[in-house]
């Protein structure tokens, strides 16, 4: 999450993004901040909202303005036990005080925690690789699975994510990017005879099969869970081609989707790679993967692997932190328990408003579709309005899918019913404010 706002719709902006040419419209403090922002970082970086919005503080779920106004967080999974989380602070002050340093030298927080994070999978015997970004992560997960089976071909889902490094972008369809000649896309959600037909075509060019790449929770796909378990004859059907399955858990891992710490737990799948990122360090970057030893093997004997700053000492004592956190605090069954209610609840508005339709959730990962009240078509313009409604009424939340109509609710994990019912009321109060 690996994560990305990107849709089919227009690959150079965000369908709910701020455009710059309105720079002039802003508050004249607000707009100074724009143009010395775009000045320096350049067009290709983009914010949020019709009217963007600045942060100088974040505590547990709120996010808070200079002059101290508190937004609700419905978006952000990459603090995922919390904005600011005292003991994860305490941890990385005092490892920030002590040593930081690259994993060349030993350190025995490092080996402790890949030995509590591989005790969470249940792959078999497997290794703990570290990156410091999901984009990495991926990419090298793509590596070993080339090294491993021969093969160059990938096949991922038609409106996929999985990171910005050369490799992972032509695999990613919702960056707009031309796909890789050994890269196919399968509609989603996908079934085994759709990826044995990419299968198929890969082979009549020549291309041998290495891997299949999902994120588990389908997200940028428009947040595609259920059934659960549908994932299962894939992942049959991929081995049976002598490829693997790649699960890439960056958004959908780390108890995000309750009940399970991994999403690919859901549909009973038995990866070969787990992928990880965005929430690993509570904001900090690190991220990696897990690999069973029998697809490693070959690659870690021939192969030199190295990340200068990937599983640092510092990064390592957010990652334990945010792994006690979610114990202590019971974060996985908060997910299911608001979630479900949250879920339930948005089903409710949903049904009193044509603006509204299907509802999916697993945890606190939910989409809501928004489609055109005349025609029931998907509204990528709706979805929009909707967000800015909602960021005009201080709760934070986004779009994804192919049309950028479904609207993205995935706020850090201590997110509470209290929360919830402010979430609703803010999208009760925009429905009734849209045409």
């Amino acid at each position: 999450m690996t994560g990305s706002d990107g849709t089919g719709m227009d690959a150079a902006r965000m369908v709910n993004g701020f455009d710059t040419a309105r720079t002039g419209a802003l508050d004249p403090e607000l707009g100074d901040l724009v143009r010395r922002r775009d000045a320096a970082l350049g067009g290709a970086y983009r914010l949020f909202y019709a009217t963007p919005v600045q942060f100088a503080r974040g505590e547990g779920v709120y996010l808070y303005d200079p002059d101290g106004t508190a937004y609700l967080d419905a978006y952000n999974n990459v603090p995922s036990v919390g904005h600011s989380h005292p003991r994860v602070t305490e941890a990385v002050s005092r490892q920030l005080q002590t040593l930081n340093t690259h994993t060349r030298y030993l350190t025995a927080g490092l080996v402790d925690y890949a030995e509590r994070l591989l005790a969470t999978h249940q792959l078999g015997p497997a290794h703990a690789m570290f990156t410091c970004t999901g984009s990495e992560a991926n990419d090298l997960a793509l590596r070993i699975a080339r090294h491993h089976t021969g093969g160059t071909g990938v096949i991922v889902t038609a409106n996929a994510y999985h990171g910005v490094t050369s490799a992972v972008a032509e695999v990613s369809p919702s960056l707009g990017v031309p796909l890789g000649r050994h890269v196919r896309a399968v509609p989603a959600p996908p079934d085994a005879a759709a990826v044995a037909a990419a299968i198929a075509d890969l082979e009549r060019h020549g291309v041998r099969l290495a891997a299949f790449l999902a994120d588990s929770l389908l997200s940028s796909d428009g947040v595609l869970p259920d059934p659960a378990g549908f994932l299962k004859p894939v992942q049959d059907a991929v081995r049976a081609a002598g490829g693997l399955y790649i699960a890439d858990e960056v958004q959908s891992g780390f108890g995000r989707t309750g009940g399970h710490l991994w999403g690919y737990q859901r549909h009973g799948l038995e990866p070969d790679i787990v992928v990880m990122g965005k929430p690993m360090g509570n904001g900090l970057p690190i991220a990696g993967i897990v690999v069973r030893r029998e697809v490693l093997a070959d690659f870690g004997a021939a192969v030199r692997y190295f990340n200068t700053f990937g599983g640092n000492p510092v990064c390592v004592a957010a990652a334990a932190a945010v792994l006690d956190v979610l114990d202590a605090e019971q974060l996985p069954a908060n997910a299911a328990a608001v979630g479900g209610y949250l879920t339930a609840e948005l089903g409710r508005v949903a049904a009193a408003s044509p603006l509204l339709g299907e509802v999916r959730g697993a945890g606190l990962y939910l989409g809501a579709d928004v489609v055109d009240p005349a025609t029931g078509a998907p509204s990528g313009a709706r979805a929009a309005a909707v967000v800015n409604g909602r960021r005009d009424r201080r709760v934070l939340i986004s779009a994804t899918g192919p049309l950028g109509h479904t609207l993205k609710i995935r706020p850090p994990l201590p997110f509470s019913r209290a929360n919830a019912d402010q979430l609703l009321e803010a999208l009760t109060d925009t429905l009734a404010d849209l045409p």
